[in-house]
């Protein structure tokens, strides 16, 4: 990647916080999932997508984004991001061009 198409530095103006899940017995062969955060990255989010589906029956609107944040290790679809009071769910994470300076995240935002 060239440098004039990097990213800079001052676009990422958004502080994510990284949220893991943690899972716990709940005694009848399931488990329960609560959310610990993590740390917090700094990023910038473009707007992808957004598409109607339904899900249960009802109609519901997927609202894709592309979260860019420096790069990090162990970063996984099990994970979600947080940014204020909205909630993104990984689905991908990446080091686009291998040179372990960017991590690109492909999320859908968590609509409650």
């Amino acid at each position: 990647m060239m440098a004039s198409a990097r990213r800079s530095i001052g676009r990422r103006s958004r502080r994510f916080t990284l949220e893991v899940p943690l899972e716990s017995p709940d005694g009848f062969g399931g488990v329960i999932r609560t959310w610990q955060q993590g740390p917090l990255l700094w990023g910038s989010i473009d707007h992808l997508s957004a598409a109607e589906r339904l899900r249960s029956d009802k109609p519901e609107v997927a609202v894709t984004h592309r979260v860019t944040v420096r790069f990090r290790d162990g970063v996984t679809d099990a994970m979600r991001l947080l940014l204020g009071l909205r909630r993104f769910r990984i689905r991908s994470a990446a080091d686009p061009d291998g040179t372990r300076r960017e991590l690109v995240c492909l999320v859908e935002e968590i609509r409650p």
